[in-house]
């Protein structure tokens, strides 16, 4: 089976969507022996092809001239799109030059036997957008095979799938967790309870209200692990309300003192406020190293994730009364927080590590094929 996986960045950009094709498209090589190619945009400015071999996946980089918000501009995405041809083309969504590259150029649909999408996010920031582009997506999306979600709120809640519904198939993302239960020695020291935080340090993640909550939680210290456009705001915060001692801010750091982190934690937070935030791995990480995770419901895959009551707390966004009082709930119940970190590690190395994901995924390429009884 032929393979051709595209989005608007690969590896080596670091992020969710990109971390997940990543990890599709080098699993169906190694676990099931397809032949995948990456078409892909260069994830900064850069005037040059590139094409690469990385474990197995043929990946080729388009010019990227600049950026229209987050989209990179590429003209020749949509000549070399018509380029392939394959069993199955899968689009990782939201990618409009992708999906209008199949809609204006008849050949690509000839090209390939099935479309699949992976519809990872409704368009949020740019709505405005949608006022010419949503028509669009209801034309592209009647002539798609099928459409992967991650967890069953997209559907439910995303403006274009519930038309859609009947060809959508729900499977979790998966990511790599063979770390989560390595014997690694833990290089971070602590003295008190830590809450953890990961993300970039953006509007839609909400640790304005996380630092807000440690007003009401003592004997516990927050880190946030993150850079971007916030951070002087959030550490002027941190400084004006006098919380230096129990709120600290580090910049990205590498996988080993990350895992160290996850590992060393006592619970973790996301506080996300917006639908941008669509599924939060990092509370995957988390819970596979058996800790209880405190979220917000946004009417995402948050929630879908992280189990409230089960394998942590649910809270409604924007409240920092609520996040602080669910922090010092599960920090102050030893039997609680053993009930949930069971959960929780239970929860994710079964439901939601790469090869499941692989293996479902794999199992749907295969089911466009079989024969109608």
């Amino acid at each position: 089976m032929k393979i051709l996986q595209t989005n608007k960045a690969y590896y080596p950009k670091v992020g969710g969507i990109e971390t997940t094709i990543t990890t599709l498209s080098e699993g169906l090589v190694k676990d099931f022996n397809l032949i995948v190619d990456v078409l892909t945009c260069h994830h900064n400015f850069n005037l040059t092809t590139r094409n690469e071999n990385i474990n197995g996946v043929n990946i080729k980089y388009l010019p990227t001239y600049g950026f229209l918000h987050s989209l990179p501009l590429s003209p020749e995405y949509f000549f070399s799109l018509g380029k392939y041809s394959g069993d199955i083309l899968h689009i990782h969504e939201p990618f409009p030059l992708s999906d209008l590259s199949v809609l204006f150029n008849k050949k690509i649909k000839k090209n390939f036997s099935k479309i699949v999408v992976s519809w990872h996010s409704d368009i949020i920031r740019q709505k405005w957008s949608l006022v010419f582009y949503g028509r669009y997506i209801f034309r592209f999306l009647e002539i798609v095979d099928k459409i992967i979600v991650s967890n069953p709120a997209l559907i439910k809640n995303s403006d274009f799938l519930k038309t859609f519904s009947k060809k959508c198939e729900v499977i979790p993302i998966g990511i790599n967790l063979d770390w989560a239960n390595s014997s690694d020695k833990n290089i971070i020291k602590k003295d008190v309870p830590i809450i953890l935080s990961v993300g970039r340090l953006v509007y839609y993640k909400g640790f304005e209200y996380l630092i807000e909550a440690m007003k009401n939680i003592n004997g516990a210290k927050l880190i946030i692990v993150g850079s971007g456009p916030l951070k002087n705001k959030l550490r002027k915060q941190i400084i004006s309300n006098n919380l230096t001692n129990k709120v600290e801010i580090i910049p990205e750091v590498d996988r080993e003192t990350l895992n160290s982190l996850f590992k060393a934690c006592d619970l973790f937070v996301l506080p996300s406020i917006r639908k941008s935030e669509t599924f939060g791995i990092v509370q995957i990480e988390a819970m596979a190293c058996g800790k209880p995770v405190v979220c917000t419901e946004i009417g995402t895959g948050t929630t879908f994730i992280n189990q409230h009551g089960v394998t942590g707390l649910v809270v409604p966004p924007e409240d920092s009364k609520a996040l602080s009082n669910a922090i010092n709930t599960i920090l102050n119940d030893e039997s609680l927080r053993k009930f949930l970190s069971e959960n929780a590690k239970h929860r994710a190395l079964t439901e939601f590590n790469d090869q499941k994901m692989v293996a479902r995924v794999y199992d749907l390429y295969k089911s466009l094929f079989e024969k109608e009884p």
